[in-house]
Order: structure tokens, then C-alpha cells, then sequence
């Protein structure tokens, strides 16, 4: 196997490992993407793999409400983890 197609295959492996990951998440969140998927025809052509999505308005209200509450949780544990320091 080639040095690319070593690169490509593990970029191919990241993007749909991600893909799984930001889906799992997403669901336990309740949040639902009409699409959410890898642009694999796309990293074909230029050997990187980007994820593509489309959501309504309303199902980003939902990602960005959990994903401000995630970063509020993690400023309130590191802050802890210092002053415990």
C-alpha cells in the first residue's frame, strides 16, 4: 500500500468515525439533522473528507443551546480542577 493510500485510507477511518461520534452525540441530545453525512465523492477528488450537513433553524437552536451548556459545564469543572490545585 501506497504512502497516499495509507494518508487517505486513515482520513477516510476519521471521517467516519467522526461522523459516528457527532451522530451519537447528537441523538442523545435530541437533536435530528435532515443530513449528516461524508462528503466521500468529494475527499475522493481532493484526499480530504469533509462532513456535510443541513439543518433547520430550530435544530441549530438545539445544538447551540447544548453546546453552550457543555462549555458552561466545562468552565465550571476546569475552574474547580484549578482552585483545587
Amino acid at each position: 500500500m501506497s504512502t497516499l493510500s495509507r494518508a487517505t485510507a486513515e482520513q477516510r477511518r476519521q471521517a467516519a468515525d467522526v461522523l459516528d461520534d457527532l451522530t451519537t452525540v447528537l441523538d442523545l441530545g435530541g437533536v435530528r439533522l435532515p443530513t449528516l453525512e461524508v462528503d466521500w465523492e468529494g475527499g475522493r477528488l481532493t484526499c480530504s473528507y469533509l462532513l456535510r450537513l443541513t439543518a433547520r433553524p430550530l435544530d441549530l437552536v438545539r445544538l447551540v443551546d447544548l453546546l453552550r451548556k457543555g462549555l458552561r459545564y466545562e468552565r465550571l469543572t476546569h475552574d474547580h480542577h484549578d482552585r483545587d490545585d
